[in-house]
């Protein structure tokens, strides 16, 4: 099939066709190594180089303080899922988790093996169809630290701004939305994300950590679980994803040559907002999940009429070359993922297959 199609996936999800055209371009072999990236070893000079490069586009894209260590990591979020309180929790073993969808709870389960966990705010009760206000949070000044998620792919929300947590560490899983904007990382003591939506394919983890933190990692702990030893070894303790590392350092100067975080976020903006002025201005024939202060730029959740109507929907936008539409079983309906690197003709496109669909169905 030479005509790509366009991907709505969640997640491992589209890639931008330059990152891709390069990485097949130099598969059999990288320009002037006589080697492909598939079979280079990770303590290579060649590789060295490609690995400090790509954090240091990762430093500038997102203007990394120098107060934080960058680390790539194995077992995507649901390692950091346990690594997060393992490192973090003693000796006060306690934190506090704010739990806005299927990928918080599961975070909280893991910290739960831990320590103590106090739940700060929950959306649950709505089945987590907007983000909890600040006056909603119930901290513990005392608390390790705290947890939250930016983005749920599941539900289609997303906060528009970190909460306040005051002199406690802040820890983020940021999986779904990391890249689509800049965000002050001088707010986080952590904040990690999965590759596979924004970054690059599934297999490397991104962590990006406050130096002081490093300190909390015990002597005790397995040596891959410890971020410490993560740190001294450069994320070469063991044979990193030096693939997926790679990929990641195409896709930042992807990023850089659009024009960096801010006008990724603007273009993010231009694309939702088109999705959304359809829900909005289409009579109710179109129910979005996440409240309108709530709603994701990534994942774009919605609904129809009837079941009947959305498995038609579905079938219509597969056949016409529209793939993963399907919503999560937990929200049901259909789901839309524009990350990044998916394109603004696409959201258009996808708009006029829906109008087209309600003009005929509604």
């Amino acid at each position: 099939m030479q005509k790509r199609i366009y991907n709505f996936s969640a997640g491992p999800a589209v890639l931008p066709e330059e990152v891709l055209s390069e990485a097949q371009a130099n598969l059999f072999s990288l320009p002037g190594v006589g080697m492909s990236i598939l079979e280079i070893s990770h303590r290579s000079k060649v590789y060295d180089e490609i690995h400090q490069n790509v954090k240091k586009d990762l430093r500038e894209l997102l203007d990394v303080p120098e107060n934080y260590e960058i680390l790539f990591l194995h077992g995507g979020a649901s390692l950091q899922f346990s690594m997060v309180p393992l490192n973090l929790m003693p000796p006060v073993n306690k934190a506090d988790y704010i739990i806005t969808g299927a990928w918080s709870k599961k975070a909280l389960k893991e910290a739960k093996r831990v320590g103590a966990i106090n739940i700060a705010g929950s959306t649950e009760a709505e089945n987590f169809n907007r983000i909890p206000a600040q006056a909603e949070l119930k901290l513990d000044p005392e608390a390790a630290y705290v947890h939250f998620t930016s983005n749920n792919t599941i539900y289609g929300t997303q906060w528009q701004t970190e909460p306040e947590v005051g002199s406690v560490p802040l820890v983020c899983d940021s999986s779904s939305d990391m890249l689509h904007k800049k965000i002050d990382i001088s707010k986080y003591g952590i904040i990690y994300a999965g590759a596979q939506k924004n970054m690059g394919p599934a297999g490397v983890t991104l962590v990006i950590i406050r130096k002081d933190l490093l300190g909390r990692s015990s002597d005790s702990l397995h040596s891959m679980l410890s971020y410490k030893i993560h740190a001294d070894n450069d994320s070469l303790y063991n044979t990193c994803n030096v693939f997926g590392i790679y990929i990641i350092g195409l896709v930042a100067k992807w990023l850089k040559k659009l024009g960096g975080l801010d006008a990724m976020y603007k273009l993010n903006q231009e694309k939702a907002k088109i999705l959304y002025d359809c829900f909005d201005n289409g009579g109710g024939f179109f129910k979005g999940h996440a409240l309108p202060d709530s709603r994701s730029l990534m994942n774009v959740t919605f609904r129809l009429p009837s079941e009947e109507l959305e498995k038609k929907l579905i079938s219509e936008a597969t056949k016409a070359g529209f793939d993963g539409l399907k919503g999560h079983r937990s929200v049901g309906g259909l789901r839309a993922s524009i990350y990044n690197a998916f394109p603004k003709q696409g959201v258009i496109d996808l708009v006029s297959l829906l109008n087209d669909f309600k003009a005929k169905n509604g």
